[in-house]
């Protein structure tokens, strides 16, 4: 089970860290992705950290402005977005898989609910 936490609504420039606990399971083992879905629009990939965190992507539309990361073998994965824009309001969702790192959801079988963030202008 993925939980998500840490939307809402932020003004333009400001930042925002999403977290994602992950239960029963420890998250050392998964590569867990950041998904998010603006209304009217396809879900898109915005980050992901492998196993192991030895590797992350991030997409065009974040670089240089997320980082993700986990708590190092625990539950616990995180995005942080800074300089946010309006257009990255969305519903903001965290997933797990264990078939490879990647922004395809194909990739992830486990899903968080989903949580909103809104960056006003």
């Amino acid at each position: 089970r993925l939980v998500e936490s840490g939307g809402g609504l932020v003004q333009s420039g400001g930042s925002l860290t999403l977290s994602c606990v992950a239960s029963p399971t420890r998250l050392e083992s998964w590569a867990i992705g950041w998904f998010r879905q603006a209304p009217g629009k396809e879900r898109e990939g915005v980050s992901c950290i492998s196993t192991l965190g030895n590797n992350v992507i991030y997409s065009d539309a974040v670089k240089g402005r997320a980082t993700v990361w986990t708590d190092n073998g625990g539950n616990t994965a995180y995005l942080t977005i800074r300089n946010l824009k309006p257009e990255d309001t969305a519903v903001y969702y965290c997933a797990a898989g264990r078939r490879g790192d990647g922004l395809e959801s194909s990739l992830y079988d486990y899903w968080g609910q989903g949580i909103q963030v809104t960056v006003s202008s």
